[in-house]
């Protein structure tokens, strides 16, 4: 029997792990001459250029549309080139590609339509991990400023629906339900990965609010996502996005040897290194204050390293349950008897992971669900604003040095309700469902220059 695509899954089929074209070299140049034969690419550099390079899912926006997004912004005729790519990032809080992309931002590229209908824009992983900091995108840093919500609904208006989303994608900017989304896609899917007549109920929940980790920190940990709920060897776990109502289940077989690749790509990147001064004598004293109150958590740092991959029960960390309670059991049986677990099984969660922190300075806002927007507001829990706002820029004039995250403005109270919310998800009030700002009070009993020196050293990360 066919399947007739409703306009959620249509819209959904958006959601690819797809991507641009990088050189397989290592080096600066690759070897000429007739004395030089080709060297073979690593895995890594494989990796790299199937994630920047290919589309893993159907495009399902077309051309057309995205061109006339600007017609969804209050506009009464269309920008010049240059500032329509400009708006439309700032709009949707997406960055500049540091890889050829055809003009395109991260985690939009061109592609083929199905059934040759022409050419149109798919949506990879790169819209939440590929983010910015001090005015430079990197690959695998978290997309601190996304507003998926706002995209999803005027591209699904810009193609005549109604901008009705099924559940709910974004709470907050700078978050993302990829909870949510995992229960949705996993829900029109057989544990082959065949496609369903009838969604499965798998209790998805959208008021996770996931802030996108970095990447870089995949390679120390045992574990992966923030209840270190799956293993960190499994290649088709972080194949779910691909699945698109577009995708037939062969397309999960046929990418499965990409995926190690680019598996291997993710395990090879570095952090960036903090751009400003930094007190070296103040770092030091920090670096002692720090092993002997952060590292039986978060490891120690330098040539001899360690992580102790501990995730830390939920009741002892304290911070927002949303997260830990958002994945159903339900959710977790069908899921471990899925495709996706036949090489490792998932694991009920017991609290969330104490995560790594190289490039800490880099990966603003913090917590899980992005509630403490510096890292001195992990440190004191009494100074963690309870209704902030930020500009969503992220250049170094958006950046505190001191604290160690991004400049944000307290707030009084909340916006009305009845704002529209593209206002309203410039807000972020610890007051909503999974947005919770308490937790993690073990640098409470530092004194304030004491913060001031941890902090220090973490800038040297």
């Amino acid at each position: 029997m066919r399947r007739t695509l409703t306009p959620a899954a249509a819209l959904l089929a958006g959601l690819t792990f797809l991507a641009p074209p990088v050189g397989a070299w290592s080096g600066d140049h690759a070897p000429t001459g007739a004395d030089h034969a080709p060297t073979e690419p690593t895995a890594a550099e494989r990796g790299k250029a199937h994630l920047l390079g290919q589309a893993y899912n159907p495009p399902s926006i077309p051309q057309a549309a995205y061109e006339n997004l600007w017609k969804q912004w209050g506009l009464k005729e269309k920008p010049a080139p240059d500032d329509f790519a400009r708006m439309l990032r700032e709009r949707y809080g997406l960055h500049e590609a540091p890889y050829p992309n055809d003009g395109l931002p991260m985690g939009l590229r061109e592609a083929d339509l199905p059934l040759g209908a022409g050419r149109g824009i798919a949506q990879d992983c790169l819209l939440c991990h590929g983010g910015s900091i001090a005015g430079h995108s990197y690959v695998g840093l978290g997309n601190s400023t996304i507003d998926f919500q706002a995209f999803s609904e005027d591209v699904a208006r810009a193609v005549g629906r109604s901008g009705r989303t099924p559940f709910i994608f974004c709470n907050v900017r700078g978050t993302i339900e990829a909870g949510g989304f995992a229960v949705y896609l996993l829900a029109l899917r057989e544990p082959d990965l065949s496609l369903r007549s009838k969604r499965l109920d798998l209790e998805l929940h959208d008021d996770l609010c996931e802030d996108t980790p970095a990447w870089w920190l995949l390679k120390k940990k045992k574990t992966m996502y923030y209840d270190g709920g799956g293993d960190q060897r499994s290649v088709r776990s972080m194949m779910q996005f691909m699945m698109s109502p577009l995708n037939l289940p062969d397309a999960f077989a046929n990418a499965e040897p990409d995926f190690k690749d680019i598996r291997e790509y993710i395990l090879s990147l570095q952090p960036p290194r903090y751009p400003l001064p930094i007190n070296a004598e103040l770092a030091e004293h920090g670096r002692l204050l720090f092993e002997a109150n952060c590292s039986r958590c978060h490891g120690t740092y330098g040539e001899h390293w360690t992580y102790p991959n501990k995730v830390i029960p939920i009741d002892k960390i304290g911070t927002d349950r949303a997260r830990f309670d958002g994945l159903s059991k339900k959710f977790g049986e069908y899921y471990n008897k899925s495709w996706f677990a036949e090489e490792y099984k998932a694991t009920p969660p017991e609290g969330y992971q104490a995560p790594p922190l190289d490039g800490v300075w880099a990966m603003a806002p913090y917590f899980h669900n992005g509630s403490a927007p510096t890292v001195y507001d992990v440190l004191n829990s009494k100074a963690r604003p309870k209704v902030f706002t930020r500009s969503y820029r992220t250049d170094l004039d958006a950046y505190d040095p001191a604290k160690l995250g991004w400049k944000v403005q307290a707030l009084a109270e909340p916006p009305d309700p009845a704002a529209p919310g593209l206002e309203l998800r410039r807000v972020y009030d610890t007051a909503k469902p999974g947005r919770g700002n308490g937790g993690h009070t073990f640098g409470d009993a530092l004194g304030d220059d004491e913060r001031r020196a941890v902090i220090e050293y973490l800038k040297t990360l």
